[in-house]
Order: structure tokens, then sequence, then C-alpha cells
């Protein structure tokens, strides 16, 4: 264990990895089983999201409701999402990460439930908040146990593996829902997630071992301490914001896609998880690119990268939408482009923000995942207020929160070579 920085009187260390132990030998991290549970695992969060999508429009006549409230169903998923990260890394911390695993899968296996035998948009919107409480547990802690067992330098290119692994998620999420709904009701949707999400449970109990290394204190000065400290170190705030700002847009692109392509495009709902599918392959290519990357190149460069493919891919979907507003081209070939910044941004941007401080790892990732979610709930309601007739403003609020988040990454990248000149990934080694 080796001190790497003190900041405002915390000394903040860089651990090796754990050593392995007989229970946790289950878990090599070295094989491709590992990263597919893990990828199962953060697979909760895209499921729960993208297999609705095209069921919204259904939803929004069985209800009798409006886009505003359709969109408050998937804000009160990310808000529960956001809100149970600030208590899911503390008590991952002090407890251990499986039992909190359990805990929370469980209740998105009920919620799950609850959804599909909702017999109103507030019951649904009720429930979805619930969901959001149980299936951020998987993608938190699935980071944390990552970090846990690769250790600093492999956490960046494990985390992209993964990234690549869950894009399988998106990939046939929306067109099974779509196809699902030629054949059933919108309810089906959700008993899908909820046997899934039991699937996922058995893969807990059996193959995923305690990855906590020390337990850490459960008071709430201390919970506050971490995160206190976390809020004041010059590099984790600004890149976590720009992670936060650049997924906050793929949020808005999502929560919008099924009233913009199937009620405004005039897309047939069985055909709409294929327009996911470009966006899908440039998300995967830029997972693999990150992962090949990460052995050769600084973190922030690779960061920085990412965010400026992105600016451009969304700054382009203006102009191209104004030529062809009719055109389906128009808005999912940048979004591919996007998506492919995507892979490159959120790895890489986790583990800039995580690699000063593993021992509250996964306090880290929850802050991380609150401002994420957070901001995402707040956009994805702002821009269905305003998404009437034309996709003008799930283009506007991309293009602003893109520009944004790049501004922050420039920012981040230059704290970070400021108060962290030696590169820990690069530099130190994964054992003593």
């Amino acid at each position: 264990m080796h001190p790497v920085a003190r900041e405002h009187n915390a000394l903040v260390y860089h651990c090796a990895p754990m050593a392995y132990t007989p229970e946790n030998s289950r878990l090599d991290p070295g094989s491709k089983a590992t990263l597919m549970f893990l990828a199962a695992l953060v697979a909760l969060g895209p499921l729960s999201v993208d297999m609705y999508l095209p069921a919204m429009p259904a939803m929004q006549q069985a209800f009798n409701t409006d886009i505003v409230h359709m969109h408050f169903t998937l804000s009160a998923y990310l808000w529960g999402f956001a809100v149970f990260h600030l208590a899911c890394g503390p008590l991952a911390d002090r407890f251990g990460r499986k039992p909190v695993l359990l805990g929370g899968t469980g209740l998105f296996v009920l919620a799950s439930a609850g959804c599909a035998l909702a017999n109103s948009v507030e019951e649904l919107t009720t429930y979805r908040f619930m969901q959001g409480v149980g299936a951020c547990v998987g993608p938190t802690l699935a980071r944390t146990i990552t970090r846990d067992i690769f250790g600093p330098k492999g956490a960046a290119r494990a985390l992209s593996l993964i990234a690549m692994l869950m894009a399988l998620a998106p990939a046939v999420a929306p067109g099974l829902g779509g196809l699902m709904l030629r054949y059933v009701e919108w309810p089906a949707v959700f008993v899908f997630l909820s046997v899934y999400g039991s699937i996922v449970m058995v893969i807990i109990g059996f193959r995923i071992p305690e990855t906590l290394a020390e337990p850490q204190s459960l008071r709430p000065g201390n919970i506050a301490a971490n995160y206190l400290v976390l809020l004041r170190d010059p590099v984790f705030l600004p890149i976590a914001a720009a992670s936060a700002l650049v997924y906050a847009g793929l949020m808005a692109y999502l929560a919008c896609s099924g009233f913009v392509f199937i009620d405004m495009l005039g897309v047939p709902v069985e055909y709409f998880g294929f327009i996911f599918l470009s966006s899908v392959f440039g998300y995967m290519g830029g997972s693999a690119v990150s992962a090949r990357l990460a052995v050769r190149y600084a973190t922030s460069e690779l960061l920085l990268l990412g965010g400026v493919i992105a600016t451009v891919a969304v700054l382009s979907m203006l102009p191209l939408h104004l030529l062809a507003p009719t055109s389906i081209l128009a808005l999912i070939l940048p979004m591919s482009f996007y998506s492919a910044a995507l892979g490159l941004v959120l790895p890489q941007a986790m583990a800039m923000a995580m690699e000063h401080f593993p021992r509250i790892a996964a306090t880290n990732s929850s802050l991380f995942g609150f401002l994420q979610m957070g901001l995402s709930a707040v956009i994805t309601v702002a821009v269905g207020s305003v998404l009437v007739s034309s996709p003008l403003p799930m283009i506007i609020t991309m293009a602003v929160t893109q520009v944004l988040a790049l501004l922050l990454m420039v920012y981040g990248r230059a704290q970070s070579k400021k108060h962290y000149p030696i590169h820990p990934l690069s530099t130190e080694p994964d054992s003593p």
C-alpha cells in the first residue's frame, strides 16, 4: 500500500488488488466468465430503460396520459437510481458487496412485477422509482468489484471490455421490446425484466464472491467526510460532472426516441429496435478501442478524445435535421458517432474519477452514479415538457449538454496534470 496523495488532511492510499482467498478464487480476473458476470450486473440499468422505450406510446394511450407524464416514469426510475447511489456505496463499503447486491436485485424483481400490474400512470411511476432503487446496485457495485479485483491499472481496460459486452443489452432490448409488443401487451416487458432480475440473483448467489477487503465505518460523520473528500478533489467533480452531462445527452435521446421515431417519423413499432443497432455497434466499437488504447495512452487523453468526437457528432445533428427534417438517417448517423464516443468517455471517466480513492471505491462509484443519474432525471423531464411535434428540443438539449461536458473535460484534465503530475495508472505496479 503506497501513499499517493494528501487531499484536505486526508491521506489517500493507492492499494494493490486484494489477495484472493478460496472463496473469491471462483472469480478469476483473467477469465471471460468474470467479465460476462459483471456485464450481466451492469446490464440491469440499460435493460430497464431500453426495453420499455418502444412501449411508451402504447402505454401513453393505455393510461390516457401525455408525453410529460410518460417521461416522468423514466425520470422516476432515474431518481430512484440516483438517490440510492448515495446509500449503496457506503453500505457496500461497510457490509460487503454481495449482501447489497442481493437485496437490491430482489427489490428490482418485485418492483418490475409491480410495474406489470400497475393500473395507472401514477402507480407505474411509483414502481419505476422502486425499480430504479433496486437496479442501481448492479452497475454501481459491478464497477466497484471491477476495481476490487483488477486494481487501478487494469480497471480502465476491464471497464471498457465490460462496456463492450454490456452493449449487447441495448442492442437486443429495444428490438425485443418492439417484437414482444406485436404479440403481447406492454406489461410483458416488465415481466421479462422481473425474470431477468431473478436470474441475476442466482448468478450473484453462486458465482459472485465477496471482494471487500477492509470494511469502512457506517457512521454518518465518516460517510459525510468521505463524500466531502471526493467533492473537494480537484479532478473528481469536473470529470464526474462531464461524464454525467454526456450520459444525460444519451438519456434525453432515449427518452424522446419512442415519440420521435414512432409518432413523429412513422417508424413501425416492430422495427423500432433496428434504429439503435448503429448506435450499439458504435458504442461497442468505441469500447473496444477504449480497451485497446487504455494500455498505451493516459486516461485523460482518451477521455478528451471521446469528448471531442461526441461534440462534433451532436453538433452535426442539428444542420442535418434542418436539411432533411423527415429523415431518420439525419438523427441516427450522428448518434452512431456519439455512441462510439460514449464507449470512450464513460469507462475512462469512471477510471479517472476512481483511481485516487481505492479505500472508498464504492462510495466513489455511488457519488459518480448519483451525479450521472440525477442530472439525467432532471434533463429528461425538462426535454419532455417541450417535446411536442419536432425532434428539435431533443437535439438542442444534447448539443448544450455536450458542449458543457467538453469544457469540463478540458478543465478536469488540466487539474489532473496540476495536482497529480505522475499518472498512477501508468507508473505504479499492481502489486507491492
